[in-house]
């Protein structure tokens, strides 16, 4: 019977192996670096050879100024974009949910996605396309005219909160905005009929029959973005804002702290500690939320 099932169940194996040997490489294997996080790494003792420092690399990373500003940034940033973003998707899908004509539908599902798609270098060169003090859109064609003197984006870090979360909902809306479609289409029209026939409004279908279906796909998204609440969209946070010094304070995040250190400092130690302090600290997140749905409603715990 084992043959049998080995034989049957052969070609899913032998698909499955290429995603197998990925996930093992780029996810499994370099756990071995984690001990760089514990050691003054030298290129002449390698990963394993270097001076074991204990605690060293954790200690110089929480007692500087940087530590509280990465976290407090990529927590913050984080946390508006879940809800945001979570509230935008959501509205957008019920809107598209309720389109009819089947081309038309398939034309919006592929404008809402087609942001997610473009490569983060060329968006940022489109915001910059807006933001330019010389030659972007807003300064030449809206202040410009109206008399108002052009603002110099890149060296004014008050705006960039707001830069920040508006480029990213528009990058990343389609895609939610899609799986919470998904789940939008396959609700039984016959609930919302028999709501109208009862005298529902819209609005009472949205909140009594839309909602609670998406309620579970809106926690699982939910509890996989706070799983990775402490790291960030680095392209959106170094790309975007051009690496202008001036944004910096802003603009840094865990992973934007750990590309500096490496490249301008070449500290692997320290670098290594801040990415193991951000796995770790986002693993708890994931247990501490799931345990805390898994109190409120239980069927909608990941695990």
């Amino acid at each position: 019977m084992k043959r049998k099932g080995l034989k049957k169940f052969l070609p899913i194996y032998v698909m499955m192996l290429p995603a197998i040997v990925y996930l093992f490489i780029n996810n499994y294997l370099p756990l071995m670096g984690i001990v760089l996080a514990f050691k003054e790494y030298t290129v002449k003792g390698g990963i394993f050879g270097s001076r074991f420092v204990g605690l060293n690399n954790f200690k110089y990373l929480f007692q500087t100024r940087d530590a509280w500003i990465i976290t407090r940034n990529t927590l913050l940033y984080n946390l508006v974009f879940i809800i945001l973003g979570t509230l935008f998707s959501i509205f957008i899908a019920i809107i598209m949910s309720e389109v009819r004509g089947r081309r038309v539908k398939k034309l919006y599902q592929t404008v809402t996605l087609y942001p997610y798609l473009i490569s983060i270098v060329v968006a940022a060169y489109l915001v910059n396309s807006f933001l330019s003090t010389e030659t972007g859109f807003i300064n030449t064609a809206i202040l410009e005219p109206l008399g108002i003197e052009g603002i110099s984006w890149y060296s004014q870090p008050k705006y960039w909160p707001v830069i920040l979360v508006i480029v990213y909902i528009w990058k990343n809306f389609g895609y939610h905005t899609i799986l919470y479609l998904s789940t939008l289409l396959g609700i039984d029209r016959g609930y919302y009929e028999a709501a109208a026939l009862d005298g529902a409004s819209r609005w009472q279908q949205t909140r009594y029959i839309t909602l609670p279906f998406l309620k579970p796909t809106v926690i699982t998204l939910t509890l996989l973005s706070i799983g990775r609440i402490f790291y960030s969209d680095f392209g959106l946070f170094y790309q975007v804002p051009m690496n202008a010094g001036a944004l910096i304070d802003i603009t840094n995040t865990i992973d934007t702290y750990v590309y500096r250190g490496l490249m301008q400092l070449g500290d692997i130690g320290m670098s290594s500690a801040a990415g193991l302090y951000q796995s770790v600290v986002g693993f708890i997140l994931v247990l501490t939320a799931n345990f805390v749905v898994k109190k409120v409603s239980a069927e909608d715990a990941l695990f």
